[in-house]
């Protein structure tokens, strides 16, 4: 075939398929069953700080840590409620949280286990809830805790590739405030 031959060929071919200036032919995922990667399942998510995620925590009156969620740093602070609730099977007498966990269904689930909940609403709420002030100034005890996690370096600014990683900073961080509180006199 001589060259002209060729280059009409390839002329040829390029008419039929219509323009295609890509290097491949169905530019798409694969269809096998392989996972898909990313930072979707890693507990990262757009938020107003930018990249980031959430840790949520359940902790017992003294501000000693019981459980742990992460979440993408958009999600509602009301999606990690059941995940955390069902780290343990003993029930507090009264649950403390700030207003993003102020939804219905969490009320209700608390007063269905004997839980008082004491989260103050929202201030766009027709039904306005009263909130026991002595009650709710515990809460102080969490944000302290916070404040203890995030002295961890690892733990304040998220070098963790992977949520099961970073998880795992979050639990060794809490180990040292339990040995704290175990020692101290």
């Amino acid at each position: 075939m001589g060259l002209l031959a060729r280059s009409v060929e390839r002329q040829r071919r390029r008419t039929e398929d219509g323009p295609n200036d890509r290097q491949h032919r169905d530019p798409r995922s694969p269809s096998s069953s392989r996972r898909k990667r990313g930072a979707q399942n890693q507990g990262f998510g757009r938020s107003r700080g930018g990249f980031t995620s959430k840790i949520h925590a359940r902790t017992n009156g003294e501000g000693l840590p019981l459980g742990f969620i992460i979440t993408p740093g958009e999600a509602h602070d009301a999606t990690a409620y059941d995940a955390l609730m069902a780290t343990d099977d003993v029930r507090p007498e009264a649950l403390l949280g700030d207003k993003g966990y102020d939804s219905e269904a969490i009320r209700e689930d608390s007063w269905f286990h004997g839980t008082d909940p004491v989260i103050p609403t929202k201030s766009n709420r027709k039904v306005q809830r009263p909130v026991d002030p002595a009650l709710y100034a515990l809460r102080n005890r969490i944000e302290r805790f916070f404040n203890k996690l995030k002295n961890a370096r690892r733990v304040a600014t998220r070098y963790d590739k992977t949520a099961d990683s970073f998880m795992a900073f979050i639990q060794l961080a809490s180990i040292k405030i339990w040995l704290r509180f175990i020692h101290d006199p």
